[in-house]
This record gives C-alpha cells, sequence and structure tokens, in this order.
C-alpha cells in the first residue's frame, strides 16, 4: 500500500497560507504531510520562506490524523543538533506522536547565512552523523554530554518529551549518504526514483519494512500552458541535480544556473496541467523503486486549493486505483 501525501513548500508561501494549507489537505484525504525547512526560497520567484518549525507548531493544531514530517532540515550549520532535537521533541508532544524527523547534510542555500562557510560533502555527512546521535541521545530524556569532531554538547537535556521518540530519516541520494542512512536512519528519505539507493539500505541496514520517502513536483492546472509557464519560473531549478543544488548560495546562482532552461525542458520532467493518469505515469517509478510513501509538490502558492479540490476529486483516486494493493 502506497501512501500519498502533500507537501508544506515554505518557499512558495507564508506561514498563514501554509497551515491552512495543512487543513485542507488533511481535510482532502492525503495520508501524511512534509514541509520543507530554508531560510531561503530557490528562486525569487517563489517569494516565501517562513520558519518551518513554527508553522509545524501551527500545523499540529489544525491537523488531527496525518504524520507531520520535515523534509528536511539540516542539524547541522544553521541549527545545532541540540535545537533540533528540542524542536523536534516539542512538535513530537504538540502533534500527539504524529511527528517523524527528516533530516539531510543541507544545501548552502539556506546554510550560508550563519556565517560558518560551507564544507565539502564528505564533512556535511561526518557532521550529520555526529548530529543524528546527539538527537537521539537527546531523545531520551537524560543529561548528554558530547564531545565529537565537530559538535560539543554540555549537560544538556531535553525536559519535555513525547512518549515515543520520533522516527529519524536520512535524505540520501547517493552511494555515500545512503551508507549513513543505513547506519543512522530508521527511515530513507529521497527525491528520485532510484531503486539501488532502497537495496543498500535496506541491505545494510536489515530494516525492510522501514518506509521510504519520496518527492515529486507537478503542476496542477486546467489549462496545461499556464502550468508549464509556473513551473519554468518557479521550479526550473529542480533539474539541476543534487550535487549542483546544494552547493549554490543563494536564489541569484539558481537564476544564473538555470537561464537557459526552456519551457520544454521542465514539461518532459514535471507532469503538468490536469490529467490524473499523467502524474500516476510519473509516480509509478517511486512505486516501482520500493517507496512506501510519495508526498507531492504542488508548485504555485496561490493554487494550491484548487490543487486539493481537484485531488480529493479526481487525484487521490486515480492514484489509489493505479497502485491498489
Amino acid at each position: 500500500m502506497v501512501n500519498f501525501g502533500y507537501t508544506l513548500m515554505c518557499e512558495q508561501a507564508g506561514p498563514t497560507a501554509l497551515v491552512s494549507h495543512a487543513r485542507r489537505a488533511e481535510e482532502s484525504g492525503f495520508d501524511f504531510e512534509v514541509i520543507s525547512d530554508h531560510y531561503n526560497p530557490w528562486l525569487a520567484a517563489q517569494g516565501h520562506a517562513p520558519n518551518a518549525w513554527s508553522v509545524l507548531g501551527a500545523v499540529s493544531q489544525v491537523t488531527e490524523r496525518v504524520p507531520l514530517m520535515t523534509y528536511v532540515t539540516c542539524p547541522t550549520v544553521r541549527y545545532h543538533p541540540a535545537v533540533i532535537a528540542q524542536n523536534a521533541a516539542t512538535t513530537g508532544l504538540l502533534s500527539d506522536g504524529r511527528f517523524w524527523l527528516g533530516l539531510g547534510a543541507g544545501e548552502n542555500l539556506n546554510e550560508h547565512v550563519v556565517g560558518r562557510g560551507w564544507p565539502p560533502a564528505n564533512i556535511r555527512h561526518e557532521m550529520l552523523s555526529e548530529a543524528v546521535d546527539i538527537i537521539a541521545a537527546l531523545f531520551t530524556g537524560e543529561y548528554v554530554n558530547y564531545v565529537g569532531e565537530h559538535f560539543r554538547v554540555d549537560s544538556a537535556k531535553l525536559w519535555d518529551t513525547p512518549e515515543a521518540p520520533p522516527p529519524i530519516g536520512i535524505a540520501v541520494s547517493g552511494k555515500q549518504s545512503a551508507e549513513l542512512a543505513a547506519e543512522n536512519a530508521d527511515f530513507l528519505i529521497a527525491v528520485e526514483p532510484v531503486g539501488d539507493l532502497i537495496d543498500q539500505f535496506e541491505r545494510e541496514s536489515g530494516k525492510k519494512n522501514a518506509p521510504k520517502v519520496g518527492q515529486l513536483p507537478i503542476c496542477f492546472d486546467a489549462d496545461r500552458d499556464a502550468a508549464i509557464a509556473r513551473a519554468h519560473e518557479q521550479f526550473r531549478w529542480f533539474g539541476n541535480g543534487w550535487k549542483v543544488n546544494a552547493e549554490l548560495p543563494g536564489p541569484a546562482g539558481f537564476e544564473g544556473a538555470t537561464q537557459f532552461v526552456r519551457k520544454e525542458d521542465v514539461a518532459e520532467s514535471i507532469p503538468c496541467g490536469a490529467d490524473p493518469a499523467a502524474i500516476v505515469e510519473a509516480a509509478r517509478p517511486y512505486v516501482d523503486a520500493g517507496f512506501t510513501h510519495l508526498a507531492f509538490v504542488q508548485i504555485g502558492g496561490d493554487h494550491q486549493e484548487g490543487f486539493l479540490d481537484w485531488s480529493e476529486k479526481e487525484l487521490l483516486p486515480a492514484l489509489r486505483d493505479g497502485f491498489r494493493a
């Protein structure tokens, strides 16, 4: 059984709108909800970047059923892992145990703002591994002292923890990050339908029944040309690949890196329009690769209500018919 989720994209809507979208997404029948955690949007045309943790606190109070998850937060540069542990534990309490903590090695786009520089990928993975150890230790509710290569924790304790700690997922994009996830994560996160990464995670972790959470951008509009234009304006960066996206320092860099991307290029990689069958086919590689959860990103902050109405009536029934267990 595949679970279909809705993405609260902080880069394309303000906090009040995101909370409203979260409530409506649950009403529409989505199985879970994820939220991005950005300090900057990818492109200036997206126009937003509210604090994800504040939004999550509000979302926890207007939803009742759906699991909530960061997709993803970086616990190494902009945030210290002890702070992420506290944020996650509090969100777990506010949501009555519905929160999953999705972690990643981060992007320069968001992390450079604190002036600590941007380390190379191998160092970022070392930092993430230490961060997960710290977070997991703090989730016990005991005092934690930690001295690592990259982080220090001095007599820290979480005074408010949920009965069960939030499960921890790690985003993977290659063999090194998949190995890190296998060693440290309760579940796997990926934005590309690469079955080899799932195979590696399951083989090395032994967690064959662990959730595998993917994400797929789409652009709904009754006018397909309008959908393509919007996807090109706001999401043409997606085709860069994560090795590039993790390194660029700001929206201006993404503007430059994508200046020659054409609308037809975007239309080939992102389902645009109002045909549920096209989205079912775009989702199929994720299901075939072994993903258990797939969150959709509807492009355009001003086009969420129409998308959610359409999802309830057409998209979700088509997906469940297409991937019935």
